[in-house]
């Protein structure tokens, strides 16, 4: 399939990289782009080839937020950027994004929509919308489950940029990893997913979602959890039992 927006790949071990390029446009997110990517990351969710999904940019930027510019005449969007953000978050594949140069207002939302999130020390993350006059409302609720209200009322009432490293502590990314050891990063990353049951992290995903804003009691009441220790077995389940019983890597693990 040819992209006008976006590169895709998929490795023999199920690494499916999608890779922003609108490096001219520092990758924002046109209507062509959004329409592109929603469209992709369906197909992908369906591709039983894939296992992992990595998003990453080509140019300074990895994503400059909403592109404002003038639209084409004729170009009607299919989607939104929220059916982005959705397409991105209860993608059923864990999720990993490598952050390089900006990630703005909308970029930095979609950032936190991934399971996993690298910065390359140069990165930086912003919600500037309020220094434009505009409240960032589409982006609040998913920059408010990663950050939490006392972070995003400072970035989001300030607008000032938060560097890599800092950004891993406040939550807009997991860790900052030097050029040199981002591949690295990534790979063991990718790696320790690969050691994950499929159905077991699709599951887990959806629980997670379902979850994320109930307390246990809430969950205790709907007849989700019936004890701490209580777990959902998989089919997956009795492969794994019998790997780690006998010291082997499981069945769905594709090997380096």
């Amino acid at each position: 399939m040819a992209f006008e927006t976006i590169i895709s790949d998929i490795s023999a071990r199920g690494l499916a990289t999608v890779t922003f390029n609108r490096p001219d446009r520092g990758n924002a997110l046109s209507s062509a782009m959004i329409d592109e990517l929603v469209l992709h990351l369906r197909e992908l969710a369906q591709d039983a080839r894939v296992r992992v999904l990595l998003l990453r940019a080509n140019g300074k930027h990895f994503c400059g937020g909403a592109d404002v510019s003038p639209k084409k005449d004729g170009d009607i969007a299919k989607f939104t950027l929220s059916d982005l953000f959705q397409e991105i978050d209860q993608f059923p594949k864990p999720t990993i994004c490598v952050v390089n140069g900006g990630a703005i207002g909308a970029g930095a939302a979609l950032t936190v929509c991934c399971d996993v999130t690298f910065a390359f020390p140069d990165a930086f993350f912003s919600v500037p919308e309020v220094r434009l006059g505009i409240v960032p409302g589409g982006v609040v609720p998913v920059l408010l489950r990663a950050l939490g209200s006392r972070n995003l009322r400072r970035y989001a009432l300030s607008g000032e940029r938060v560097s890599g490293p800092e950004a891993s502590r406040v939550g807009f990314a997991h860790e900052a990893h030097a050029a040199e050891n981002m591949d690295a990063a990534i790979d063991n990353m990718v790696d320790s997913m690969l050691l994950g049951a499929p159905n077991a992290q699709r599951v887990t995903k959806e629980q997670i979602s379902a979850y994320d804003h109930e307390t246990v009691r809430d969950m205790r009441s709907h007849g989700q959890v019936k004890s701490a220790h209580h777990g959902i077995r998989t089919p997956e389940a009795s492969e794994g039992v019998a790997a780690f019983k006998e010291k082997r890597k499981p069945n769905w693990y594709t090997p380096r």
